[in-house]
């Protein structure tokens, strides 16, 4: 995490508040509501709840999986590297 640029905390720390104030304005709009009933009330905050926790696990997702795609590129280009290297130096070798 220390490799990372400065405005990427900045811009996750802006999220994250963004984040925070959304549930806290929801949870008392869902709290000062008389009109709807309890078990509503309920209802309705446990989607959101599991809409957020599928949203994290949709990002973590495709974060790997992005990460894995990148992980084999790196090892084919090095793959590639070293079988250039290896070719060139055997056609030094022969001349």
């Amino acid at each position: 995490m220390h490799n990372e640029k400065p405005d990427n905390s900045l811009i996750m720390m802006f999220n994250l508040v963004g984040v925070a104030a959304a549930y806290v304005l929801l949870g008392a709009s869902l709290w000062l509501s008389t009109d709807v009933p309890l078990s509503t009330k309920g209802f309705w905050a446990i989607g959101i709840l599991m809409l957020s926790l599928s949203l994290v696990n949709f990002v973590k997702y495709r974060f790997d999986n992005q990460q894995r795609v990148d992980r084999i590129n790196r090892i084919e280009e090095a793959r590639n590297e070293k079988l250039l290297e290896d070719y060139v130096g055997d056609i030094k070798d022969a001349g």
